[in-house]
């Protein structure tokens, strides 16, 4: 497959068909069917019923522990388990697990020369459809086109400033154990600000 540069178009097209992808394949519980990897760091998927639960102890908390144990974090710097429930309970809404890439930046898409946009390189599973959204905005986003077409078919519902910097901790914290300290500032400005 012969990729090009997209265009306003193809990033439209993207948004379409990621908010499709999320819409149509869903499950009953947040999870997946096996562990997998994110980089190269084991990506616990557990199922679960809770979102607020999954996100927590699947996620946020494995990496904390992580960082800690690397010295990367201090122990005054890592919230509690209750503490992450409680806040992300605050915030997240109640959801149906949608199917995620889960690693969607701007090096895990093509599009080839005929304006198909493809997904590569993902960390799958079934999770809020707003975390892939939360990870295209990390590294510099994908344009106005692909958040406009993905936007008429999930209405904002509110609280997504503060999902988007939660959901994007998970993935500062990934660059922090896999990358080291450049990252550290943006983990615990995000920690002391929520938790």
């Amino acid at each position: 497959m012969e990729p090009k540069r997209p265009t306003e178009t193809d990033f439209e097209l993207l948004g379409h068909q990621l908010a499709a992808l999320h819409h149509n394949a869903t499950q009953d519980e947040f999870g997946f069917s096996t562990d997998n990897y994110i980089g190269n760091l084991e990506q616990s998927n557990s199922n679960h019923l809770d979102w607020a639960e999954f996100y927590v102890k699947e996620r946020l908390a494995p990496q904390l522990q992580l960082a800690k144990v690397a010295g990367k974090l201090n122990n005054n710097e890592v919230p509690t388990e209750s503490k992450l429930l409680q806040r992300c309970g605050q915030l997240f809404p109640n959801t149906k697990p949608s199917l995620l890439h889960g690693d969607l930046w701007s090096g895990n898409y093509l599009i080839s020369n005929n304006g198909t946009p493809y997904l590569i390189d993902p960390a799958v599973y079934f999770g809020h459809h707003e975390v892939d959204l939360a990870m295209t905005r990390l590294f510099g986003g994908f344009g106005a086109s692909f958040y406009n077409a993905y936007q008429e078919h999930f209405a904002p519902i509110g609280n997504e400033k503060e999902r988007i910097d939660i959901y994007q901790l998970y993935y500062l914290l990934v660059h922090l154990n896999l990358f080291g300290n450049s990252y550290k500032a943006s983990v615990t400005e995000i920690l002391q600000r929520y938790f």
